[in-house]
């Protein structure tokens, strides 16, 4: 018995996902008195992986066929069912990003697994295998009980942290039954900056049509800067193509969970909400003071965002330069 989860591997680094599922699957074997096995699949250097030793693994298996170095979530399926079973696997861990969102629910089919998708806490196993999880799109909580012998479980991106504890793991090559993939990749285009991608990001800036055009995005990316922070945007804003897609966050577009949020010149619809609502902490500033974004902040100034903004980041400036 082992609880396994899936490192998220890109171009050969492994993401925090991965290692946040690490912490989460270490903290349940704990729990159950067993050891958390890792499964990283594609080209990755073996050091790396023994270092996620440091966050609870005892050991990673490393499926390194090349083949697996473009996600195809059919694929993905197989090689982790094959893994899963000749570990002994008897709960998987699973980040619910857009990997897991795909791999997930078709592994729950082959295994005969529960799945629970949307974990945001450790499981109570003192009766039984009950899960925490978010339900009517952040709204609400769920505990879900989970009977199969195999479990699988959805982590939330950034609900659980990613804890070092010390030690490192031992590296297994492993091969696995690789089928033929029914996906060609042509193109991979990746977004290209300095700042974390979103669903990574601890500290998050995002601005709506307030900013009343692209012109004007210069004042959000210089906040975004002194603070460290990954720039977002509400739907329209990224419709009418002021920021690009990738930058949307809210129910159809990026669903994230940063310690900070800062929204600027955003009303608040109940679908941006949702994508943003599981955040630590919410900043709103907008001149409106109806918005119904307030509702929501755990900080508001009413103000225009072009007085305002500059003002934040000047003094945040100074208070760094005081440090």
């Amino acid at each position: 018995m082992s609880v396994l989860f899936l490192i998220d591997v890109v171009k050969g680094q492994v993401k925090k996902d991965g290692l946040e599922a690490a912490s989460y699957a270490a903290a349940i074997a704990n729990q159950l008195g067993t050891e958390a096995v890792g499964l990283a699949l594609g080209s990755i250097n073996d050091n790396q992986l023994a270092e996620i030793g440091e966050y609870g693994a005892k050991k990673v298996i490393h499926v390194a066929d090349a083949a697996l170095d473009n996600f195809d979530s059919g694929v993905y399926t197989s090689v982790v069912a094959e893994i899963a079973k000749s570990a002994g696997a008897s709960v998987i861990v699973i980040s619910q990003n857009s990997t897991g969102k795909a791999v997930a629910p078709r592994l729950s089919a082959r295994l005969q697994a529960g799945l629970v998708s949307g974990a945001v806490s450790l499981p109570d196993t003192s009766n039984g295998f009950v899960v925490k999880k978010t339900a009517f799109s952040g709204k609400a909580f769920a505990f879900v009980k989970v009977e199969t012998e195999i479990k699988i479980v959805g982590l939330v991106p950034n609900a659980f942290g990613a804890v070092k504890t010390g030690g490192s793991a031992t590296v297994e090559s492993a091969s696995a039954s690789i089928p033929s993939s029914g996906v060609k990749v042509l193109e991979v285009s990746r977004a290209v900056g300095d700042t974390l991608p979103l669903p990574e990001a601890e500290l998050v800036v995002s601005a709506g049509r307030g900013m009343k055009g692209p012109e004007n995005w210069g004042i959000i990316e210089d906040l975004a800067k002194v603070l460290g922070a990954t720039t977002a945007c509400s739907r329209p804003v990224a419709d009418i193509g002021w920021r690009p897609h990738h930058e949307h966050v809210g129910q159809t577009g990026v669903a994230i969970r940063p310690n900070l949020y800062i929204a600027v010149g955003i009303s608040g619809a109940i679908q941006h909400l949702a994508g943003v609502n599981q955040s630590k902490v919410i900043v709103v500033i907008n001149k409106d003071p109806e918005a119904p974004f307030f509702k929501a902040a755990d900080y508001g100034i009413i103000g225009d965002a072009f007085e305002v903004v500059p003002k934040l980041t000047e003094a945040i400036k100074k208070f760094k330069a005081a440090q």
